[in-house]
């Protein structure tokens, strides 16, 4: 009979004991005297953000559905929990067999955030497992990692035994199968890693070589192991309509961030903004048969009990069948089963007064739109593709469909900036509260509540501006104290990110392997939850930069040259390196690209030979433009 690791005692003392006890609705459980692979998925934030993650849920799913293979879930026990375990030597532990995680064969992490790093050291320290790949010998688990942050692994990289670059669908199955030929074979663990280092999508950090030149760029990027490749090819799923999908997700005890069940519409984005990096990584496009959302949308409410749905993408106003599915959900379990529709990612420029007023039918809701800049002409330089007048326009008619609550995002510190494009966010707010209030008077019954939120911008790897500095916390914070002032707070609430947070941010996601050393310093500080305001402590990282000789500016502020060797280098996303650099170009000339839904701009994603590189919004076949 399995029995919970943690005792009465030490359950009531912390801060929601449910974190920790599994046995939710939909949970896997198997008898682990049956099974030839153990594996810990782990995401090391609190339970509540770990679990309104899709993708932990997919490959939770996918790895379950295999009979030789137990996926149980890890996450960080939140700092109360976190403490007691330290002063009672209690392991960690899988929330579904309650074991330690020590005793499995593997550990994964899925790293969506360059904030949880030290939460990654924090789990391996709990579950008693060394933090250095060179110092884990065949007794402890194989440590590996996927998720968007891994596409510049080298900051972590001497923590883990491999990387998973790309989507699991394609090749993890087969990384399993392997290891449990291998295991059966008594085989090392050195053998296995030099066996998996041949499949396409792997990375294993041991059996590369840095050296750097003088000024601390990278010279060379090198393989030390005959079985490794020179270039990492990403791995996608091309067919998602047919891929695997959890349509019986767990269904937590306590509230999470996501508290509704989603469906997935298509994976990738069309739209290029420059400052994004999944619009770059998840190239190409692929959407999801209309026919088997609505199939699946029915078995996920019947199977969960969830009274709220929610159409999931990078920009769901782009998905072909959209009208299609929300009209679909809204008839046949809006209206009969009282289910709400949440439609995130929508274009302001695309969201249809018909929709608008079809969907709060159900249950209203506030709505969210992402200008990302006040200014046109910032607009322009990250390609954002709307004008001033489609967005006051959408404003409009969406307090004309009786939504009187928005929520706005922007960014400040992009490339190219001027105090003008920060003051321009201050002039766009107060444009759509004066759009709302130039409705009639019998059509506004109460207040607009506007809330505008900034996060600072941080380049990333993979975008147009890999190339750009960062802004300093000096001007973040300065930049951020003007909008302040500027917006008229009777009318608008304004939130804003914290600038400590986007400085470390920063630098691990255009680091190298040097900064291992700094994220170990400043764990060893106490460095945990970074990514909570209540527990980021900023001194324990200007600390560990200064004893592990980091200058920060180094990977934030500088400019860097077009032919700069970056650490991320080696990997291969579909995505030239040539087609971003000419982006990046483009948005110094403030000048726009194309739209991949309208037209091709050869960023070399047509390697993958499908989804809208081979096939336009109406399903029809295009020509092999590899050859033009």
């Amino acid at each position: 009979m399995r029995k919970l690791r943690l005792n009465d005692e030490i359950l009531l003392s912390v801060e929601k004991p449910a974190r920790y006890i599994g046995h939710e609705v939909n949970a896997i459980y198997k008898d682990t005297d049956n099974i030839d692979i153990r594996f810990a998925l782990c995401f090391a934030d609190v339970y509540e953000i770990g679990m309104s993650h899709l993708g932990l849920a997919i490959i939770y799913d996918l790895l379950n559905k295999r009979e030789d293979t137990f996926c149980e879930r890890v996450f960080s026990p939140w700092m109360d929990l976190d403490e007691k375990m330290r002063e009672h030597k209690i392991p960690l532990f899988a929330l579904e067999s309650q074991e330690p995680i020590r005793d499995f064969d593997f550990l994964g992490f899925t790293v969506q955030y360059e904030m949880s790093y030290t939460n990654m050291l924090s789990v391996m320290d709990l579950a008693g497992i060394p933090f250095y790949s060179k110092d884990r010998d065949d007794t402890y688990p194989i440590i590996c990692a996927g998720g968007p942050c891994v596409y510049n692994p080298e900051p972590i990289a001497d923590f883990i035994d491999f990387f998973y670059i790309g989507e699991a669908e394609t090749n993890l199955p087969t990384i399993l199968d392997l290891y449990k030929d291998m295991k059966i074979a008594g085989k090392t663990k050195l053998e296995y890693l030099e066996a998996i280092a041949e499949i396409d999508g792997i990375y294993v950090p041991a059996f590369y070589d840095v050296s750097y030149n003088e000024d601390g760029t990278i010279s060379a990027f090198l393989p030390n192991n005959t079985h490794a490749k020179p270039r990492i090819k990403k791995q996608i799923l091309m067919d998602v309509t047919n891929g695997s999908f959890p349509e019986k997700p767990i269904v937590p005890y306590i509230q999470t961030i996501h508290d509704r069940v989603v469906l997935e519409l298509f994976r990738g984005c069309s739209r290029g903004c420059r400052f994004c990096q999944a619009g770059m990584i998840y190239r190409p496009v692929r959407e999801k048969s209309a026919q088997i959302l609505k199939e699946q949308a029915e078995r996920l409410i019947k199977n969960t009990g969830h009274d709220e749905i929610s159409l999931i993408s990078l920009s769901s106003s782009d998905y072909g069948e959209l009208k299609e599915i929300t009209e679909y959900l809204i008839d046949t379990l809006g209206k009969e089963k009282q289910v709400n529709i949440s439609l995130p990612s929508l274009r302001i420029d695309s969201f249809s007064l018909e929709l608008m007023q079809k969907v709060q039918e159900v249950r209203k809701s506030s709505l969210t739109f992402a200008p990302e800049a006040g200014s046109q002409r910032m607009r322009d330089v990250i390609n954002k593709g709307i004008s001033e007048k489609e967005i006051l326009d959408g404003a409009k008619a969406a307090f004309s469909g009786g939504w009187n609550r928005l929520k706005l995002y922007f960014m400040l510190g992009l490339p190219e900036e001027t105090m003008e494009d920060v003051e321009a966010i201050a002039d766009l707010s107060h444009a759509i509260v004066e759009k709302y209030y130039e409705l009639p008077k019998e059509m506004r019954p109460k207040k607009p509540s506007i809330v505008v939120s900034t996060s600072f911008f941080v380049p990333k790897p993979f975008t147009p501006f890999q190339w750009s500095p960062q802004d300093t916390a000096e001007n973040f914070i300065m930049k951020k104290g003007h909008l302040w002032r500027t917006i008229d707070k009777k009318t608008i609430k304004y939130n804003a990110h914290d600038a400590e947070t986007s400085v470390i941010e920063g630098v691990m996601a255009r680091g190298d392997r040097k900064l291992s050393a700094t994220i170990m310093a400043a764990y060893n500080k106490g460095a945990r939850f970074d990514s909570w305001s209540e527990f980021f402590k900023y001194e324990y990282w200007v600390e560990a930069f200064a004893e592990t000789g980091i200058d920060t500016n180094f990977y934030t502020t500088r400019v860097r040259s077009e032919d700069e060797v970056f650490p991320w280098d080696f990997i291969d996303i579909g995505v030239s390196k040539k087609f971003l650099y000419n982006e990046y170009e483009q948005a110094k000339a403030e000048e726009l690209t194309v739209n991949c839904m309208e037209g091709c701009a050869h960023c070399g994603a047509t390697i993958y030979k499908g989804g809208i590189c081979y096939v336009d919004k109406h399903g029809v076949e295009k020509p092999d433009i590899n050859t033009n």
